[in-house]
């Protein structure tokens, strides 16, 4: 049983897996009588104080707040090392990768703001479609193991990683309030710490995560979502020593993450977001133009802005189609990046803030979960069958 166990979590797809599982699991008791009890959970407050410094918040916004700054952390390092070491460290390769990426946030944007441009309540939620969840996408990707040609897998992660950083971006810019100046200002110097070691060599660590921790609280209490601090500490930790002979900080760091943000901090976060009461709920409202925004923005404009910005990047010779794949493969894929769910939820949360919107998350969150669904199961099948068309090709026809 623990070597199964041990094998299911070696896969692939297991982050994935457990991701639906956790948020139907949460669907699921939101709709049963141990919602009082799991609403009880989410509310619950923890407080922590040490001298000066005095953080209080429930649980739901410790996992939003806290947990996802390292999730956030995770895709800073990723980013850094795709650009030093990656897919994205030349021109040519960051080109199109960079282009389907912008293609992919910027269509499904109009395609909600066409329906919801009138409603300025609903118009919060613009940014909701325009995120791509890379775990689910990649897991999905994961189900035709060796069938799927490795350029495809390293176009999805670094268009994935791409689409994570303007997602941060966005909320940097737009999902900032009440700004504080002097915890920015102790941010900025937080920021310029970190990487006045990176410039000075220093490998342990223990001093990276230190000041991070002050960032976190910085950024926290400035203002500006706590997660962004994430991606900046993931940025300072450095790739590698000049002059010396150790394992690298980042790569470390990084291997060390990814098992507890795959396996916890997200299924935790999916747990504590996707439980949506639906005694209200009625199959009419999927036609309003909230969630027809979010859903059609997933479904349909994440593929048409992938696929329409790579044809014309190709056409203008501004970039080229990765080595053994063809336009139907990035078609394919492309509706793929309609998995929204984490990343779309979270935008969600910052979107719809306080209690006088949570109707206007309940129908986002339902939204995201048909869109995010169809995507995976039509982009399942279009690769499927782009795969076996593909293989059926004489291998000196193909290339």
């Amino acid at each position: 049983m623990i070597k199964k166990l041990g094998d299911f979590f070696k896969l692939d797809t297991a982050p994935g897996i457990i991701l639906i599982a956790t948020a139907f699991a949460a669907l699921i008791i939101a709709n049963s009588p141990l919602a009082p009890a799991y609403l009880t959970l989410l509310d619950m407050p923890i407080h922590i104080k040490i001298g000066a410094l005095d953080i209080e918040k429930n649980l739901l916004l410790w996992i939003n707040d806290g947990l996802m700054a390292i999730f956030f952390l995770l895709i800073g390092l990723e980013v850094k090392r795709e650009l030093i070491q990656g897919a994205l460290r030349t021109k040519s390769r960051a080109m199109f990768p960079v282009v389907a990426a912008v293609g992919g946030m910027v269509v499904p944007v109009l395609v909600f703001v066409m329906f919801n441009i009138g409603n300025p309540e609903s118009m919060q939620g613009w940014a909701i479609p325009a995120a791509t969840d890379i775990a689910f996408t990649l897991g999905v990707l994961a189900l035709f193991g060796k069938q799927t040609p490795v350029s495809l897998k390293v176009f999805l992660l670094a268009l994935a990683v791409i689409d994570d950083l303007g997602a941060v971006i966005i909320i940097a810019l737009f999902f900032s309030s009440d700004l504080s100046l002097v915890s920015l200002a102790v941010a900025v110097l937080a920021s310029a710490t970190l990487f006045y070691m990176n410039a000075k060599g220093v490998a342990r660590l223990t001093g990276y995560l230190l000041v991070g921790a002050i960032l976190w609280v910085a950024v926290l209490k400035s203002g500006v979502h706590a997660t962004v601090a994430g991606v900046i500490l993931g940025f300072a930790v450095p790739l590698r020593i000049k002059h010396h002979r150790v394992r690298s900080p980042l790569r470390y760091l990084e291997h060390g993450i990814h098992p507890w943000s795959s396996f916890a901090i997200l299924p935790l976060f999916a747990f504590a977001n996707s439980g949506v009461p639906l005694d209200n709920f009625s199959f009419g409202m999927l036609f309003e133009p909230l969630p027809l925004g979010i859903t059609l923005g997933l479904l349909l404009g994440k593929p048409i802005g992938i696929s329409a910005a790579c044809y014309l990047a190709i056409k203008a010779n501004v970039a080229s189609l990765p080595k053994g794949l063809d336009f139907s493969h990035i078609m394919a894929a492309s509706i793929l990046c309609g998995i929204g769910f984490t990343m779309s939820i979270f935008i969600t949360t910052l979107a719809f803030p306080g209690a006088e919107s949570h109707a206007l998350v309940d129908l986002s969150r339902v939204a995201i979960f048909i869109g995010s669904i169809l995507a995976s199961v039509i982009g399942y099948l279009a690769l499927k069958h782009t795969l076996r068309q593909r293989s059926a090709v004489p291998q000196d026809v193909a290339e």
